[in-house]
C-alpha cells in the first residue's frame, strides 16, 4: 500500500475562544485530487495556512513524506514540494505574466525578490515560466502585464507560479473565488488536465467544481471534520446535509 504524501494528525489550532482547528486528522495519498469544503467559518483557510507554515499549531503534527514539517518555516516547506495560491491575489500587476512566473522560480531557487530585474532579463528563468504557463492555458499571454489581464487569468498565473516551483503538493484556496460561470469552467478545464500530475488540496465553495474534480473530500464544519470520502459518500451523508442545509453560516475564523 501506498504511504500517504501528506498526514495530519490532530491538527489543532485556536484563536482566543475559537478553535479554528478541532485535532484534524487526515492522510492524503500521492496523486489524488482532494477537496476541503465546509460552511464561512469552518476554517478551511486557516488549515491552508497550517500545512502551508504560515499558522502555527498548539497541538498536533503535519509529515510530508514521512518527516515531521509542523515547525518547518515556509520556504523550508516550498523546497520540499509545497506550494499554495492564495484566495486574494498577489500579484505584480505592472509585470507580465512571465515575468511573475519567472519571479516565483526565482524565489524557489533561493535567491532574494531584491534581484527582480535579473529575474525579469534572466533566460534561464524564462523557459520553466512559459512551461508553467502553458499548463494552465496562458502560453500566448505570456508577455501580458497583469494589470491588463482578467480576473480569471489572474487566477490561472498564480496556479502557474506555483507550478514554476515543480511542487508535489499544491494547495488552492479558492482559485474559483470571484470568477462568473464562464472563467469558473476554464479553471475547472484548467485543474483537471493537472489531476493526477501532482497532488493537489483545494479549499473552494464552488460546489459544481468540488464534485467535478475530486477524488475525495473533507467537509470541515466549526474547525471539525464530520465527514471524509468519495463525492457520492459526501452527497449522500446526512450530517454534510444539516451542516449545509440546517445551520446558519458562522462567523468565527475560516
Amino acid at each position: 500500500m501506498t504511504s500517504p504524501l501528506l498526514q495530519i494528525d490532530r491538527l489543532t489550532k485556536r484563536f482566543g475562544g475559537v478553535v479554528a482547528a478541532d485535532a484534524i486528522t487526515l492522510d492524503i495519498p500521492p496523486g489524488e485530487f482532494h477537496a476541503v469544503i465546509g460552511p464561512n467559518g469552518a476554517g478551511k483557510t486557516t488549515l491552508v495556512g497550517l500545512l502551508a507554515g504560515e499558522v502555527a499549531p498548539q497541538e498536533g503534527a503535519i509529515r510530508f513524506e514521512r518527516s515531521d514539517i509542523t515547525r518547518l518555516p515556509v520556504y523550508r516547506r516550498s523546497r520540499l514540494g509545497l506550494a499554495r495560491s492564495f484566495q486574494i491575489s498577489s500579484l505584480f500587476s505592472d509585470f507580465t505574466a512571465l515575468e511573475n512566473v519567472a519571479l516565483a522560480t526565482q524565489a524557489h531557487r533561493g535567491h532574494s525578490f531584491r534581484f527582480w530585474r535579473d529575474a525579469r532579463r534572466e533566460a534561464a528563468l524564462h523557459k520553466p515560466a512559459q512551461a508553467a504557463l502553458a499548463r494552465v492555458g496562458l502560453a500566448a499571454r505570456a508577455q501580458v502585464r497583469v494589470d491588463r489581464m482578467s480576473h480569471g487569468e489572474r487566477r490561472q498565473l498564480e496556479i502557474a507560479m506555483a507550478l514554476a516551483t515543480t511542487p508535489r503538493l499544491v494547495l488552492l484556496d479558492e482559485p474559483m473565488a470571484g470568477m462568473g460561470p464562464e472563467e469558473s469552467a476554464q479553471m475547472v478545464a484548467t485543474l483537471r488536465q493537472l489531476k493526477g500530475a501532482m497532488t493537489i488540496l483545494l479549499i473552494e465553495h464552488d460546489m459544481d467544481a468540488v464534485f467535478a474534480l475530486a477524488d475525495r473530500i473533507t467537509v470541515l464544519v466549526y474547525g471539525r471534520v464530520i465527514a471524509s470520502g468519495r463525492p457520492a459518500e459526501i452527497k449522500a451523508d446526512a450530517a454534510v446535509r444539516q451542516a449545509y442545509l440546517g445551520e446558519k453560516e458562522s462567523t468565527g475564523h475560516d
